[in-house]
């Protein structure tokens, strides 16, 4: 998959763009703040660019994760939380006593994405399989038809919705994950390390994947737009963005834009998959 790398050339190409409006050589006529999940937040930047291009509004996109997102939003902190999962029950509660009005709006289709370094020959795992990787039950990659090596576990930290996401699709709530694990705190840092470190696997989200890493089916299912928008593959997910109370102006826009054309366009283009 390409989209990621295209997307980073755009970011590139754009960013005399972005740097006049921090140095304050060109102004935008208005601001949108967004916090929270990493893989919203690389939608987000995408959309930045075409906001500023379009609308003269300039977009900070805060790629932190989805809890903070929701903590931001709750405290009146950003216009828009950025989410890779829905608001819980307690955020609901909090909201209440700020007097916030969360909405919640689709933005895309996602998945987590098994992957591992280029040249392990396991092309595929079940989720049993990747439990018992996770939980320390399997320490050799022998032991799932791979060389006779050690298994570097690598995951998300705690308060990423990728995290929680391999959590509730995967381990359950009454398998622990081991000890063992290595905990890394973004998607972009575990393909660095599953690249350099041949024994590793982890898992990222559908849109961050690219040449670097190898990905492996999952229950015989591989992650493709078109077994992600039936939810045949086992490890799909939706993400959100969240406003207080309904938007009005550039907010609107910015919010509503995955149901346009070039929203959409941009989504698939970055290795997302279209909701709308």
């Amino acid at each position: 998959m390409t989209g990621y790398t295209q997307f980073i050339s755009k970011m590139l190409l754009s960013a005399a763009a972005f740097g006049m409006i921090v140095t304050g050589t060109a102004r935008a006529a208005s601001q949108i703040a967004t916090d929270g999940s990493q893989s919203v937040g690389l939608i987000a930047k995408a959309f930045a660019i075409e906001f500023i291009e379009k609308e003269n509004t300039f977009v900070s996109v805060s790629e932190t994760d989805s809890d903070h997102g929701s903590h931001c939003l709750l405290n009146k902190k950003c216009d828009i939380a950025l989410m890779g999962r829905e608001i819980d029950k307690d955020e609901v509660a909090e909201a209440k006593r700020n007097a916030v009005d969360p909405v919640r709006y689709i933005v895309a289709l996602d998945a987590i994405t098994m992957v591992v370094h280029p040249d392990n020959p396991v092309n595929g795992l079940t989720r049993d399989q990747i439990r018992n990787i996770y939980t320390g039950k399997y320490i050799n990659w022998k032991q799932v038809g791979g060389h006779d090596a050690p298994i570097v576990v690598i995951q998300r930290e705690i308060g990423s919705a990728t995290e929680e996401s391999f959590i509730a699709l995967v381990m359950g709530k009454h398998h622990p994950v081991s000890m063992r694990t290595v905990t890394i705190s973004s998607n972009r840092e575990i393909k660095r390390r599953i690249n350099s470190t041949p024994n590793a696997i982890g898992f990222i989200g559908h849109g961050f994947v690219d040449k670097s890493v190898k990905t492996l089916t999952v229950d015989g299912i591989d992650h493709t737009e078109q077994t992600i928008k039936d939810t045949t593959y086992p490890l799909h997910r939706t993400l959100y963005m969240y406003t207080n109370g309904q938007p009005t102006g550039v907010i609107k826009k910015f919010i509503e834009f995955p149901r346009t054309d070039k929203g959409r366009k941009i989504i698939s283009t970055i290795g997302f998959v279209n909701y709308y």
